[in-house]
């Protein structure tokens, strides 16, 4: 078998069987896991805030056969159909999460988990994992022809940037950060940065270009997005005395300044709009990028796009969880 044919037959995702060789307690409400496997130096790098699944055990410590021992590797749609064909009793929870360090080179890759009792089954496996124990992580596979997707981060050709989620985004956004801090393009990067945690000990070290500004919003009793939400319509408020003044500079027939050709500045988003959305923002000054409880962040997005005057080709948003709702 040629090289090429081998490296077709590679699905993008990979199942890999990591066990926990670390345990970090960061804050009261978060935990930093490091998980290692042997073939973990096939996890693709490639993304800052890189989305991974968790294939978390059953109660009783075990988790269903759904073809991940085999080579090659049953593609996610495969085992995924496996999973839902399986008696409800017997099948596992499946959670979706944000890789905050990848060291392939070490076969190591770091998972930050956010704990709040044991009603969730991610949150109450984070709570009682001990070094040793397994767990199932469906990540990208470098060798994949295809990528795999799973990463939103996409500035495109804006620079001036706002981050802003809740305690569920920290690792995401984190992990941006320090990537941006790490890269060539560290310096070119500047803008607003707001993550809204449960307390004050919640607040992490992070590095960011210095560009960036970070700010950590401990609600400490406050209602659950209410910060978050006062910090991104500030940041919306001032944001557009500039797009006022550009709107102003502009002549009939002529593109605004920092937008591109057909863009009318506001933008009517849908009743029944996607929580989930990701921005292609080439030609644009700004970019945001927003996660968190879904609910809060489609209110964030709506009001960016319809109340300041940004184009929704300008947001990413991610309702990456939903009260009273689990997610897969």
């Amino acid at each position: 078998m040629t090289s090429s044919a081998t490296a077709t037959a590679v699905t993008p995702y990979r199942a890999y069987v990591t066990r926990v060789t670390g345990i970090r307690r960061l804050s009261p409400h978060f935990i930093r896991f490091t998980l290692w496997a042997e073939d973990l130096h096939l996890f693709d790098p490639g993304g800052m805030d890189q989305r991974i699944k968790l294939f978390l055990p059953r109660p009783d410590g075990t988790v269903p056969d759904v073809g991940f021992g085999r080579e090659p590797q049953p593609s996610m749609m495969e085992w995924y159909q496996q999973w839902r064909l399986l008696d409800e009793a017997e099948r596992n929870p499946i959670r979706t999460y944000t890789v905050r360090d990848i060291r392939p080179a070490d076969c190591e890759i770091d998972v930050d988990f956010v704990v709040h009792g044991t009603e969730g089954p991610a949150s109450a496996w984070a709570l009682g994992a001990s070094a040793g124990d397994e767990l199932i992580v469906i990540g990208p596979d470098v060798r994949a022809e295809q990528a795999g997707g799973g990463i939103e981060w996409n500035p495109g050709t804006a620079r001036e940037v706002l981050l802003a989620g809740d305690e569920t985004a920290a690792p995401a956004i984190c992990g941006i950060l320090e990537g941006l801090a790490a890269s060539d393009e560290a310096k070119v990067f500047f803008g607003e940065t707001y993550i809204e945690v449960p307390t004050s000990e919640d607040i992490l070290d992070v590095r960011a270009p210095s560009g960036v500004v970070v700010r950590w919003l401990p609600r400490d009793g406050a209602p659950l997005g209410e910060m978050l939400g006062h910090a991104v319509r500030d940041w919306g408020r001032r944001r557009r005395i500039i797009f006022e003044a550009r709107r102003a500079a502009w002549a009939p027939g002529l593109t605004p300044v920092g937008a591109p050709a057909g863009s009318s500045g506001y933008e009517e988003l849908s009743p029944d709009e996607q929580l989930w959305e990701v921005a292609e923002p080439d030609g644009f000054r700004e970019y945001a990028w927003l996660a968190g409880e879904a609910g809060a962040i489609t209110g964030l997005r709506r009001h960016l796009v319809k109340e300041i005057g940004l184009s929704r080709k300008q947001v990413s948003f991610m309702g990456y969880w939903k009260k009273g709702r689990a997610s897969a």
